[in-house]
């Protein structure tokens, strides 16, 4: 008798033992993220995220394998390779390039994107109408463009012509810089795209905009936010006044924009993250996500420099 229940408890004591096991192992994530470079508004998103996903997770329950690719495409690959070899639970891919090589990568391992401008353009969809399926979704860091462009008509009345500076070696500001073309076109106003391949020419190509323009725009866009103190140096001796499409190049080189906070953008990205890994949301049917709240800001020590008088509702951003 008393074998059999030593037997029974022994089975019982396996079985719960097997179910603890069970239970840490679907509490227990590794997420990887790779982020193409050091930058403000990238640095927030990262934060933000990873603050959403400890919170609903539970900081224990959590890793982070954070990698940094230091500005290069090619680096994206090889560590969203590494982290497909590690079987890593989900990727949080920050700007495009980190996207791209992570949405080729695997077509199995979830994938959370965020500070991507359009994904259809970002993953060449054709047709995109939100939900990019399969085993991808994300966030997007999309201003109103329209809402952007009139800001350099409200500012800037008396402007005639209009350079557009952009990275041609990237599609997302592709996508802006036409938006925008059509907009102020429309109004009438005359608009030259002024694009740079890389950062080897971005002095060169600057210096040609602020000649043959009287404002300039520009998106949001990876290589002129590492360059933005040499477009602001540029600009400020010329006296050519700019509009960014976020806040950390416009503090780099700009007068105003209209921005998100980046750092809200990437928490509600971990949101979407804790649905997929805790509640088991097909990622397949999550549509793109974007920041409600869009706020005009302003660089003081530009509008300074330049002498424009910024209007009241425009919040000044902080050093």
């Amino acid at each position: 008798m008393k074998k059999i229940i030593s037997l029974v408890l022994a089975v019982v004591m396996i079985f719960a033992s097997c179910l603890i096991f069970a239970s840490c192992g679907k509490s227990a994530y590794t997420i990887g993220i790779v982020q193409l470079a050091p930058h403000p508004a990238l640095d927030a998103a990262t934060q933000g995220f990873q603050d959403a996903v400890k919170e609903k997770l539970g900081a224990d329950n959590v890793t982070f394998d954070l990698q940094n690719a230091a500005g290069e495409s090619n680096t994206c690959t090889t560590i969203v390779n590494s982290f497909v070899s590690k079987k890593v639970d989900l990727i949080m891919a920050n700007a495009t390039p980190a996207l791209t090589a992570a949405y080729n990568a695997t077509e199995t391992i979830p994938i959370l994107g965020t500070s991507i401008t359009e994904y259809g353009t970002a993953l060449n969809i054709a047709n995109f109408i939100g939900t990019v399926g399969g085993n991808c979704s994300g966030t997007s860091d999309l201003a109103p463009l329209d809402k952007q462009a009139q800001m350099i008509i409200d500012l800037f009345p008396n402007a005639k012509k209009v350079g557009l500076l952009y990275c041609s070696a990237e599609p997302n500001s592709l996508y802006q810089v036409k938006v925008v073309k059509e907009y102020l076109e429309a109004k009438g106003l005359t608009v030259t795209n002024f694009s740079f391949s890389d950062s080897n020419d971005l002095r060169t190509i600057t210096e040609r905009a602020a000649d043959q323009s009287d404002v300039i725009y520009i998106p949001t866009d990876n290589t002129a936010a590492t360059g933005a103190e040499i477009i602001g140096g540029i600009l400020s001796q010329k006296k050519v006044p700019a509009i960014a499409g976020e806040e950390s190049i416009c503090k780099g080189c700009a007068v105003a924009t209209l921005s998100i906070s980046y750092y809200d953008l990437g928490y509600k990205t971990g949101l979407m993250a804790a649905e997929i890994l805790k509640d088991g949301k097909d990622i397949s049917k999550m549509p793109i996500q974007y920041v409600d709240t869009f706020t005009k800001k302003y660089n003081k020590k530009m509008a300074t420099e330049l002498g424009i008088d910024i209007p009241s509702d425009y919040v000044e951003i902080a050093d």
